[in-house]
C-alpha cells in the first residue's frame, strides 16, 4: 500500500528527480521503502519527482498507480492535447483535467498536506529555480513537470515556469530534514548501464496493431528524428536523439553538483535507458524495476 507511513524505525527525507515516464519508478522505490517500515517525513520533487511527491503527500499515490498502471498506449495518447503553437507542442490541460476528475490529485493548498511538500519549477523569465512550499498543489506540480517546447509554461507572478528539472533535476539542496532523517534520493537519469536491450523493448512494443492515432503519434516523431548533416548524418543521428541525449548530459552534470553539496546518505540511481520519456504506457514495469532497483540499495547497505 502507498499509504502515508506511520512512525517507522528510520525516518526518511525523499528526494525525487525528473525524468518523465522513468520517474513511475519512483513509486517502486516509495512501495520498498514503505515495505521495509522507514517513515517517509518530508518529500521533494522535480518534474515527474514532483508529482509523485505530491501524489503520495496527499494520498493519493495509491489511485494514481492503479490508474497509470491501466493505461494503455492508445489511452495515453487520448489524453494529450496536441498545440502546434511557439509555447509547446503539447498541452497537459487534458492529462491534468483527467486526474483532477478521478480525484488523484486534491484541491488543497500545499500548507495543508500532512507532511512537508516540495516541487520545484524554473522561471525561464527571470532564469531563477522556484520552490513552492505553499500555495495550490495542483499548481505547483503542473509548474514543475512544464518540460520546454512539450508543455506550455505556467505563468507565475511576472514570471513563466517550466520544468524544474531545468536547473534542478534533483532537489537534494530543497529537502526539509529533521535532524535523525536519512536522506534519500532517487536519480532516474542515471548513466548506470541498465542489463535489458532497449531494442528488444523497441520490438516488443512495436508488435501491435496502431490505430489512428497511433500512427499519427508516430508519424510525429519521425518529424523529429530527421537525421542531422556531417558526421552525424553518417550515423543516422536524428534531432530528438541529439537533444534528449544533450538533455541527459547537461542533468547528469547538475545532479553530479548537487550531490557533491548535498551528498545523500542513500542514493537510488535508476539507468536513463530503462525507458525514454515518454513510454507512461509501460508504468507496471517501471514501477517493478524502481522496486527491485531500491531493495537492491537498501540490501547494499545492510538496511
Amino acid at each position: 500500500m502507498l499509504g502515508l507511513s506511520k512512525k517507522g524505525n528510520t525516518g526518511v527525507s525523499l528526494v525525487l528527480s525528473s525524468g518523465g515516464a522513468r520517474g513511475l519508478a519512483h513509486i517502486g522505490v516509495i512501495e520498498e521503502l514503505l515495505t521495509r517500515d522507514f517513515c517517509i517525513n518530508s518529500v521533494v520533487g522535480s518534474s515527474m519527482g514532483a508529482l509523485v511527491a505530491g501524489l503520495y503527500a496527499s494520498g493519493g499515490l495509491e489511485n494514481f498507480k492503479n490508474w497509470a498502471v491501466g493505461l494503455s498506449k492508445l489511452e495515453m495518447l487520448s489524453l494529450v492535447d496536441f498545440t502546434l503553437t511557439s509555447r509547446g507542442i503539447i498541452k497537459g490541460e487534458k492529462v491534468f483535467n483527467q486526474m483532477q476528475k478521478l480525484g488523484l490529485i486534491p484541491d488543497i493548498n500545499i500548507e495543508d498536506l500532512p507532511i512537508p511538500f516540495a516541487a520545484v519549477a524554473v522561471d525561464i523569465i527571470n532564469g531563477k529555480e522556484v520552490v513552492f512550499r505553499s500555495g495550490s498543489l495542483l499548481k505547483a506540480i503542473r509548474a514543475s513537470i512544464a518540460i520546454p517546447s512539450v508543455f506550455t509554461p505556467v505563468a507565475h507572478e511576472d514570471g513563466l515556469l517550466i520544468d524544474g528539472g531545468v536547473l534542478s533535476p534533483l532537489p537534494l539542496q530543497h529537502a526539509t530534514r529533521s535532524k535523525h532523517d536519512l536522506l534519500v534520493a532517487v536519480d532516474v537519469n542515471s548513466f548506470t548501464p541498465y542489463g535489458k536491450p532497449i531494442a528488444r523493448i523497441r520490438r516488443r512494443m512495436e508488435q501491435v496493431d496502431k490505430p489512428k492515432l497511433l500512427k499519427k503519434w508516430d508519424a510525429f516523431n519521425r518529424q523529429h528524428k530527421q537525421p542531422m548533416s556531417g558526421r552525424a548524418m553518417q550515423k543516422g543521428v536524428g534531432y530528438l536523439q541529439l537533444l534528449t541525449r544533450s538533455s541527459l548530459l547537461m542533468q547528469a552534470k547538475l545532479t553530479q553538483y548537487a550531490v557533491g553539496e548535498s551528498t545523500p546518505d542513500i542514493l537510488v540511481p535508476i539507468s536513463k535507458d530503462v525507458s525514454t520519456a515518454y513510454e507512461f504506457y509501460r508504468a507496471n514495469e517501471l514501477i517493478g524495476f524502481g522496486r527491485q532497483r531500491c531493495a537492491e540499495v537498501l540490501d547494499g547497505k545492510g538496511l
